[in-house]
């Protein structure tokens, strides 16, 4: 085995931030810092479903051993972009309490990490370069996905007299469903849902493709949104 395979995720995560560390300002590093912080908690949380069969009985031996951060310590950089389409998409609009400056931090940081693993020998530049356009696809995606969820938050109607039950089924919807088509001030849904009244500024953030978890009623012919969840891009 070279000195290379002998590499693991907490070893290239540790010398991808000291090497970080030389050329930015504090404030900027401590975000990169935050980013790492919030990968390998993904990673070691969530990344372990993806393993072999062999490999997921060597990684529940050390974390039933007491080694919570496992994956990270026992397997390799190449993993790390394995993934970040689900660190990105999934876990940091999902699991993380972010702010949309964090949001966007998320995708700089791990597009600079890509091509540092490639720059490294960990993966090679194809690799490196479909991660880093994920990555700043979500840079971009990932903040307007958040702003665009508070408005729709804060154009939920309530009707506080509904009953659910007394509508009939193909009235009422209450689950992800993907953004179709999109006019000033309108959205609509899958399954035929729309048009929805939304403020302009909404509408205009809004991308058919992103996927919105919609509570929503049709009363008096017309649907009105009642609560949303996460945005994803």
């Amino acid at each position: 085995m070279t000195k290379l395979e002998q590499v693991t995720i907490d070893d290239a995560l540790e010398r991808f931030l000291a090497d970080q560390r030389a050329r930015l300002s504090e404030r900027t590093y401590h975000r990169y810092e935050e980013v790492i912080r919030l990968l390998r908690h993904s990673l070691d949380d969530y990344a372990y479903s993806s393993l072999s069969t062999a490999e997921q009985a060597r990684w529940q031996k050390a974390y039933d051993e007491g080694d919570e951060q496992a994956y990270c310590h026992l397997f390799g950089p190449e993993r790390i972009v394995e993934h970040l389409g689900s660190f990105l998409d999934w876990f940091m609009v999902r699991k993380v309490m972010a702010g949309q400056e964090l949001l966007k931090a998320s995708g700089t940081v791990t597009g600079k990490l890509a091509r540092w693993l490639s720059e490294h020998g960990h993966i090679d530049g194809e690799t490196a370069t479909d991660a880093a356009d994920h990555a700043r696809e979500a840079a971009r995606d990932l903040p307007t996905a958040d702003r665009l969820g508070m408005l729709l938050h804060d154009a939920c109607e309530d009707p506080f007299d509904l009953d659910p039950n007394e509508l009939a089924n193909e009235d009422w919807v209450e689950e992800h469903l993907e953004i179709t088509d999109v006019e000033p001030g309108r959205i609509w849904f899958e399954r035929g849902i729309g048009p929805i009244e939304v403020p302009r500024e909404a509408s205009d953030l809004a991308r058919p493709g992103w996927q919105v978890l919609i509570t929503a009623a049709r009363l008096d012919g017309r649907w009105r949104l009642l609560e949303v969840g996460f945005v994803y891009p």
